[in-house]
């Protein structure tokens, strides 16, 4: 018996289930059947590869989860053929869990700062700890295990061999992940600081040692701005790999997500569904949440398969002609970065917001995503992506709020003149001068390195990826952007009305 086309409706039921918790990937654990592994992240896992750059969304904090997870990390040197990732011992160094036995949280970091503790040591103490280094475990308080280091350089020396030489005679690996460094420090220069002792350490133990190593999740521009205060740094450029994310992982992860929704029997059946009609998926794995399927090769690589079942799902044009362009590419353009990346996060946002639209103001459409409802996703994952910048970097939101209501492109004279008017260097230390004071975890930033300076200003939101030169020297926004923020553009995605 041939099994039937999902209708419409089917459709936008099942898009929204699978991707109800899309923009709450940071706290969502991540588990067998939401383990989708794109081929461009291979190298990130790399136990040799150090630094791990990536912006806001890109997948830092799932991949150091994953890590740390047993079993995800058996399904990763599986899937990605990676074989060390069985002979590894992983322990957290940083990151959003609160583990005060692993790794001082943000408070104590502030006060191991203040008092003048070297980054390099406080993080050379983190390792040590995840060594097992005895008398540092028997310490309670981080300025006193930081303390003991600095004072006994050779024990603490000849305990890193020991671990080292051990390693290696069970030819195993201890690996320390880093993530959340936006939560390090409130002064960017502080936390700069912090992230630059950290990459010093991975560096020393790529080259110093065979069996110990760091991998640090980190933002392109951190990343940036720390190599810039130590020797060698440029060094990490031969052991990176950042996370990217194609057109096709994209739409692959989105595939992954429909053939692995098991919220309940309704979806579950939708989902096993969707799985007969497009043929070719193997149940790789199972555990105690359920069935890992994994879709095949042409419906995570290959963009004509790709294409065929978009539009089987969103229709062959973005409005009742092709002028406008197709949805499979139409989508992933107007959610791209002025640097060309795209969020995952934006993307399934999208997604979700288009079919929920679809089902409140086109049910009778012939497709389950009306090409309206999927301009309206874009608007709603550009509030999102917006934020997000205002939680990691609110200086941003604070640069671009005085430029609401113009149209781009823009002369930059225009922008910085409309920055003078908002007396924006002012405000923005007054930002970080209360960053400073504040004692919530919660309440730490980063701000920019040149409050004063307007053309750096420019520069770094360039480099951000929140705008762009174009080569008649004006600036742009890209829509990703543009649209929350409150630009306006000829022929563009239109804001949202009140």
């Amino acid at each position: 018996m041939t099994e039937a086309p999902l209708a419409p409706g089917e459709y936008r039921e099942l898009i929204s289930a699978a991707l109800r918790e899309a923009a709450y990937a940071d706290t969502r654990r991540p588990a067998a059947h939401n383990l989708f592994m794109p081929d461009a992240h291979r190298t990130a896992l790399y136990v040799d590869n150090v630094v791990v750059p990536g912006g806001r969304g890109v997948g830092k904090t799932f991949w150091y989860r994953s890590l740390l997870d047993d079993r995800l990390r058996e399904i990763a040197a599986d899937e990605y053929r990676i074989n060390r990732l069985r002979r590894v011992r992983v322990a957290p160094g940083h990151g959003l869990d609160l583990c005060s036995e692993r790794y001082p949280e943000t408070r104590v970091l502030r006060g191991l700062v203040e008092a003048g503790e070297d980054p390099y040591d406080i993080w050379y103490t983190v390792l040590l700890v995840s060594l097992g280094q005895e008398e540092l475990r028997a310490t309670t308080e981080w300025s006193d295990k930081v303390a003991w280091v600095r004072s006994h350089p050779g024990e603490a020396q000849r305990t890193l061999e020991r671990a080292d030489r051990e390693a290696r005679e069970e030819n195993i690996v201890h690996l320390l992940l880093f993530d959340a460094l936006e939560h390090l420090h409130s002064d960017r220069t502080q936390a700069d600081r912090l992230v630059a002792g950290m990459l010093h350490l991975a560096l020393r133990m790529r080259f110093g040692t065979g069996s110990v190593r760091l991998k640090v999740f980190i933002r392109p521009d951190m990343l940036k701005s720390a190599t810039e205060l130590f020797a060698d740094a440029s060094k990490l450029s031969s052991y990176a790999a950042e996370l990217e994310w194609t057109r096709t992982d994209l739409y692959g992860l989105l595939f992954h997500a429909l053939g692995n929704e098991d919220g309940d029997e309704e979806t579950a059946g939708l989902a096993r569904r969707f799985r007969i009609l497009t043929g070719g998926w193997n149940p790789e794995s199972s555990d105690a949440e359920g069935a890992r399927h994994v879709a095949p090769l042409l419906l995570r690589n290959d963009a004509k398969s790709q294409e065929t079942l978009f539009e089987e799902i969103a229709g062959p044009a973005m409005g009742r002609g092709s002028r406008k362009g197709k949805p499979y590419t139409w989508l992933p353009n107007h959610l791209m970065d002025g640097t060309g990346r795209i969020s995952p996060r934006s993307f399934l946002k999208a997604l979700s917001e288009a079919a929920e639209a679809s089902r409140t103001h086109h049910s009778a459409h012939e497709h389950a995503l009306h090409y309206e409802a999927i301009g309206r996703g874009v608007q709603e994952a550009s509030k999102l992506r917006v934020a997000e910048v205002a939680e990691d970097t609110p200086w941003v939101e604070r640069a671009i709020a005085p430029l609401s209501g113009l149209r781009v492109p823009i002369a930059e004279p225009v922008v910085t003149d409309a920055w003078r008017d908002a007396d924006l260097s002012s405000v923005l230390a007054e930002d970080s001068a209360r960053y400073a004071r504040a004692d919530k975890p919660s309440e730490v930033r980063t701000g920019p390195r040149r409050p004063d300076d307007l053309p750096r200003l420019v520069d770094e939101l360039i480099a951000l990826g929140v705008m762009t030169r174009r080569n008649d020297e004006r600036l742009d926004l890209p829509d990703v952007y543009r649209i929350a923020f409150g630009l306006g553009r000829n022929g563009g995605v239109p804001r949202p009305k009140p």
